[in-house]
């Protein structure tokens, strides 16, 4: 298995934000529960890591919402 950093961007608001964290907490994924996130620095980001065969599958455990702004 290959080791991918994933970084999922979104808008720059509180809005956003809150979206943002509730839909990767939502998830109940680990990989997503316990990303890094750059909000309260001004980087509107979420970061984690994931052991999968292929960025395809990495992309694949996105929220929908998510799958076409990551950047692995």
């Amino acid at each position: 298995m290959t080791r991918f950093l994933i970084e999922v961007p979104h808008e720059a608001n509180k809005q956003s934000c809150e979206r943002a964290v509730h839909t990767f907490l939502d998830t109940g994924s680990h990989f997503m529960t316990h990303a890094d996130w750059g909000c309260p620095d001004d980087e509107h980001k979420a970061w984690f890591t994931v052991e999968m065969d292929s960025k395809e599958e990495a992309t694949s455990i996105l929220h929908p919402a998510y799958r076409d702004y990551p950047v692995i």
